[in-house]
């Protein structure tokens, strides 16, 4: 393992026997006979600082308390030794940050173990930082239009409190970056982000994976598990699509906001959780309340302050920018160098509606830079991304679709956005030969979201538009 390893002890047969030791088992060792030297050699890229508790001068712990005051140091290793140390001493040592404390005389087989476990430990302390980091900046907010500088200022608004907040918005247009910009702007940025897609997750299960089971709570549950509000204890739990959740789940979250606590399926026992909760639906929660699907107490617990995730096409200046984002990640991803794209392809897409807001947008992008040359222009561009803008001012205008059910009873609000999503729905379904996949991605929405919407409507591949 290479690392440079301070040694800062006023002793020198100490700092002679240290520097041996570890420069025999490979490392680069600098060395002080005083705290103030030794503050000054820690901008010479070390790695590791092994200190005595007492120096002339400023103290060992003194300079520690400073080691941890500096932003560029305040994770960095330290170990503390002493000749004559007292149990508070240590204890002292241990409260101010120090990694490990060991005394005098000093044994070599304990000092390179401490030595090597606590630099694995920093490795791996900043490598994590390293994939946080990488993951912040795939899952960053793009965009300067004025909605988008709007809905900045609300994140920054409610991220430092823990206020509930509940996101709506279409499919596709970024409801989990929205959740995630909070957590990351949030005194729970530390802890961690915990996402539940209720509608993936069968209604049967969904207890279980919330609140976690206890062993023989039903068939197959071989061991005790831990539940997604365990798992964000200390963090933030965003529940994306919770007006999928079921009834009684509904009902368990609604108790565990109110008092903080779960209860593990096969369980008696209250199990306290400090979790933040996020929430998104592409749903209209009012209108779910109002026919029954939706508890009205739940929906207000959640809807403390509302956030709307705006469609892309309300920020259509933003499209340049998010296409030469997609292109650069896509081409980094796969290895690949990286393409200009040309000013007109960018205008075009840009007068797009896009239905599917910025995952249709992202797919497009990807699918251009994967099938073009060594430049991305109008040729590249799909049909549907050429013509788009054509259609919207060419096109004649489209019949719409009956006010009156089979009876010739008018229909309510509610029946005929239904009747005209069932469709639609179909209508896409049969322009893509019936292939779910195609199907999802012109309309926008999940696989799993698509699956239960053809469930709700009774659409079946026999059935006739």
């Amino acid at each position: 393992m290479s690392a440079t390893v301070l040694v800062v002890d006023d002793e020198k047969n100490i700092r002679r026997t240290l520097r041996m030791v570890l420069e025999g088992a490979g490392f680069e060792v600098l060395d002080a006979e005083s705290a103030e030297e030794g503050m000054k050699l820690l901008d010479e890229g070390v790695d590791l600082v092994i200190l005595d508790v007492r120096l002339p001068g400023m103290s060992g712990l003194k300079a520690l308390e400073t080691i941890r005051a500096r932003p560029e140091t305040r994770r960095l290793p330290v170990l503390m030794i002493s000749g004559h140390a007292s149990v508070a001493e240590a204890v002292s040592a241990v409260q101010a940050g120090a990694t490990d404390f060991f005394e005098k005389p000093l044994d070599r087989d304990r000092v390179l173990v401490s030595v090597r476990n606590a630099l694995q430990t920093w490795q791996l302390q900043r490598e994590v930082e390293r994939l946080r980091a990488s993951a912040e900046q795939r899952y960053e907010m793009i965009g300067e239009s004025k909605v988008m500088r709007e809905l900045f200022a609300q994140i920054e608004k409610v991220a430092p409190t823990n206020g509930r907040v509940l996101i709506t918005g279409e499919s596709g247009t970024g409801k989990e970056l929205i959740a995630r910009a909070i957590h990351r702007l949030s005194a729970r940025s530390d802890g961690a982000f915990v996402k539940v897609n209720c509608a993936a997750i069968p209604a049967e299960l969904i207890e279980s994976e919330l609140f976690g089971y206890e062993r023989g709570a039903f068939t197959g549950a071989q061991g005790r598990r831990k539940g997604m509000f365990e798992l964000a204890d200390g963090g933030t739990l965003f529940l994306d699509e919770i007006g999928d959740m079921s009834a009684s789940a509904q009902a368990k979250v609604l108790r565990a906001l109110q008092s903080g606590e779960i209860v593990r399926v096969g369980s008696e026992k209250s199990i306290s959780v400090d979790v933040r909760v996020l929430a998104a639906t592409n749903k209209d929660l009012e209108a779910e309340v109002k026919d029954g699907r939706f508890r009205e107490d739940l929906y207000f617990r959640l809807n403390v302050v509302p956030i709307v995730s705006p469609p892309l096409r309300s920020r259509s200046a933003d499209v340049p920018l998010l296409a030469k984002a997609f292109l650069r990640e896509f081409c980094k991803e796969n290895g690949l160098r990286e393409k200009p794209i040309d000013a007109e392809v960018l205008e075009a897409l840009a007068q797009r509606s896009w239905p599917g807001n910025v995952r249709e947008l992202k797919n497009v992008v990807e699918r251009m830079a994967i099938l073009s040359g060594d430049r991305i222009t109008l040729d590249d561009l799909p049909d549907e991304g050429r013509l788009g803008h054509a259609r919207r001012e060419e096109a004649p205008a489209q019949e719409l679709p009956p006010t009156t059910d089979a009876s010739g009873k008018r229909m309510t609000l509610r029946e005929y956005r239904e009747s005209a999503e069932r469709a639609y729905i179909l209508a896409t379904l049969e322009d893509t030969g019936w292939n779910i996949s195609r199907a999802a991605v012109k309309l926008g929405v999940e696989r799993t979201n698509l699956h239960k919407k053809m469930r709700s409507y009774g659409i079946r591949r026999d059935t006739r538009r």
